[in-house]
């Protein structure tokens, strides 16, 4: 019996996800604690919203380069090191951040060490990680792991809140901090094992020759490099769309009067619903497919958008949240899984690293871009239009690629461990 059939999917493939899924949990805190402080940074450092945004702006950017460098770490030397290094990065990094005095001291803590060095690595890694343990449940296992970054929005958000209310944001800060170094050291120490050979083990479509395997010279009759720029586009577009609800909806609230606290509660039920939309996106993937599953959720996310035009009153705000968690959580792990249907197996770190970052840098743009646009026209409906225009150009490129894929009749279907893996 080779080590891939002994070890994938196996009870330690599956215990191996769980802990996965809480380290990406508890990385999490980086993306999102910034978003529920945000009214209290503002007015802590007596800046406009624009400015306010930046430092999240900052650690997306953050959290997007270092997807590439952990990505290549985790090649390299297994994912178990850019883990334990993230676990010091984001405990150093929310300390810092909560002793910081002026604006720039900040967003320096926020973007080089919760963002570059340590959100970075419970990402990229786990993700490109997981896809090397799995075969015939690779979609669903992809989307588990990945509901991490969500069941972080679902928990982290009231948490701070009830930190802030306690003693502050930068007692909050100071708590995050602490909880990272204590309980994400030791988990790291589970990843030790280094995941099963790759040999004959990559899935094929369903009635695809063997020479349409995933490591196609010119995957969809592209060049590597152009398919996957094309990925990267769609990614910042999908995510410029994507960051208009998640990153400014606490501050829309707080406009509108409801206060920080339901802000935070939307944006916890925002993502809490995103979990179940990333395993149920994940089943439904491995039956048609990364491209298609991208196309439903770039589609329902701009359906979400357009919910919030019309509606501003509390409880529709509620209800929109939800769809709009439900619709787009299963966009993101979509481009993990087409990296994993079209390239070769031993670029997944980097290349499921240089598509993200793209994401991140997308959450990044929007999420700064939405400040601006509230700054100069003094709402955020000019920002929710902008976030739809985005996601017509990401449902554009799908739809190019699905051309390109239903001509060539590769990877749309089902798929199936080839003969090799067997």
């Amino acid at each position: 019996m080779t080590r891939i059939t002994a070890e994938a999917e196996s009870p330690y493939a599956w215990w191996r996800l769980a802990v996965s899924l809480a380290l990406m949990t508890l990385g999490g805190a980086g993306m999102y604690s910034i978003t529920v402080v945000l009214p209290s940074i503002q007015t802590d450092f007596g800046i406009d919203r624009g400015a306010a945004s930046f430092p999240y702006t900052l650690t997306m950017i953050g959290f997007g380069v270092g997807g590439i460098l952990m990505g290549r770490l985790s090649d390299r030397y297994g994912v178990m090191v850019p883990v334990l290094g993230g676990a010091v990065g984001l405990g150093l990094g929310f300390i810092a951040a909560s002793a910081s005095t002026s604006l720039w001291q900040f967003t320096l803590a926020q973007g080089l060490l919760i963002g570059l060095l340590g959100t970075s690595a419970t990402f990229a890694p786990l993700v490109a990680d997981t896809s090397r343990w799995f075969t015939r449940r690779r979609g669903i296992a992809l989307a588990i792991c990945m509901s991490g970054n969500y069941v972080a929005g679902a928990i982290w958000p009231p948490v701070i809140q009830l930190f802030t209310e306690g003693g502050g944001w930068r007692q909050a800060y100071f708590n995050i901090g602490v909880i990272c170094l204590v309980v994400m050291l030791p988990l790291a120490l589970v990843l030790r094992r280094p995941p099963p050979a790759l040999a004959g083990a990559e899935p094929v479509p369903v009635g695809t020759a063997p020479s349409a395997a995933v490591a196609s010279e010119r995957p969809l009759g592209l060049s590597p490099g152009t398919l996957q720029a094309l990925l990267c586009v769609a990614g910042v577009s999908c995510c410029v769309a994507m960051s208009m609800p998640q990153v400014h909806i606490v501050a829309y609230c707080t406009d509108l009067g409801f206060g920080a606290a339901r802000g935070a509660e939307m944006l916890s039920i925002m993502l809490g619903m995103g979990v179940a939309s990333r395993l149920i996106s994940g089943w439904i993937s491995d039956r048609i497919g990364g491209l298609r599953t991208l196309l439903l959720g770039s589609v329902l996310q701009g359906i979400a958008l357009l919910m919030f035009l019309p509606f501003d009153g509390l409880v529709p705000l509620y209800l929109i949240s939800g769809m709009f968690g439900l619709f787009q959580g299963g966009i993101v792990p979509s481009y993990a899984l087409i990296i994993r249907e079209h390239f070769s197996p031993v670029q997944a770190g980097v290349r499921t690293g240089t598509v993200l970052m793209a994401t991140l840098l997308g959450m990044a743009l929007g999420g700064w871009m939405s400040g601006a646009i509230f700054d100069l026209t003094g709402s955020y409906q000019a920002a929710f239009v902008n976030g739809i225009g985005f996601n017509l150009l990401n449902v554009g490129i799908v739809i190019f690629l699905l051309r390109r894929a239903r001509a060539r009749g590769v990877g749309l279907g089902r798929i199936s461990p080839s003969p090799a893996a067997s």
